[in-house]
């Protein structure tokens, strides 16, 4: 009779604990589906920080050009896993990218880990006016091996904008790159960034991006540099016949080429590979 009890009192327990987890999940789901639901459907940019909220585990892969030749492989390219905790807000753990260098004398190794808080103010999806006002802060902590990351932690403030009309939108955003304490020999940062992207058939977006960032301080004092970035990501819904459903995959790649006269690089290959949710 105890071990009846026992048995009995170890189902209830088990199921109790899946409801549980299956109304957690069920709530998660749902609080995400309607979040997204109140914005426009545009797939993130390649370079351009997305300005709406997703759910989405994403990897890039990068390769830069140097100046003197060298090129340097970025594995991952510091992306991971955004999520949708609560209404209107998206937190992203981004993995530490691993960074390969063609010169023999440079060590190889894992950048810095980071983080991203993003808030949405205003949105409408593309019924209601079809637009996103954002701010997110973006964070980093020196976590890289030899010289493949910062010597210091920093944060960048941050502000996004956009609008769409139509099949075609334009994301922008705004941010300054602060380090927490080595102003001096890191010096600070704005960088202003745009994408514009053209919605073609049902999975093609093509889109242009161009990239700034003008430089206070630090060894780059006084430059700034620029990149155009055209770019092509492919997104197809998994599940196109289940209107619930976010499960989705994009793909895409872009080059990033250098428009102002001094730049760090050149012909910046971007590819980039995302499992939306």
């Amino acid at each position: 009779m105890q071990r009846r009890t026992f048995f009995l009192l170890i189902l209830v327990v088990t199921s109790s604990s899946l409801f549980a987890q299956e109304g957690f999940i069920s709530s998660w789901e749902q609080r995400a589906t309607r979040t997204q639901s109140q914005q426009p459907a545009w797939p993130p940019p390649l370079i351009t920080t997305y300005v709406g909220l997703i759910q989405v585990y994403r990897a890039d892969f990068t390769r830069q050009t140097a100046t003197n030749g060298v090129q340097t492989w970025s594995l991952d390219g510091g992306k991971g896993l955004n999520l949708i905790p609560v209404a209107n807000t998206e937190l992203d753990l981004n993995l530490p990218p691993y960074l390969e260098h063609s010169e023999p004398t440079t060590v190889n190794g894992a950048g810095d880990l980071s983080f991203v808080l993003k808030y949405r103010f205003l949105a409408g999806n593309a019924n209601h006016g079809s637009y996103v006002v954002s701010a997110f802060l973006p964070a980093t902590l020196p976590t890289g091996s030899y010289k493949n990351g910062s010597t210091d932690a920093t944060i960048s403030p941050s502000v996004g904008l956009g609008k769409g009309f139509g099949r075609f939108d334009v994301q922008s955003t705004l941010g300054g790159l602060l380090p927490a304490l080595d102003t001096q020999k890191l010096g600070r940062s704005i960088a202003w960034n745009t994408a514009a992207q053209l919605h073609v058939a049902k999975m093609f977006w093509p889109e242009v991006e161009f990239n700034s960032t003008y430089y206070k301080g630090g060894p780059n004092d006084g430059k700034n540099q620029t990149f155009a970035t055209p770019g092509l990501l492919v997104a197809h819904k998994l599940r196109p016949g289940d209107e619930t459903s976010r499960l989705g995959l994009c793909v895409g790649a872009g080059d990033q080429i250098a428009t102002s006269r001094f730049h760090t690089y050149n012909h910046g290959i971007a590819v980039t590979t995302r499992l939306l949710f």
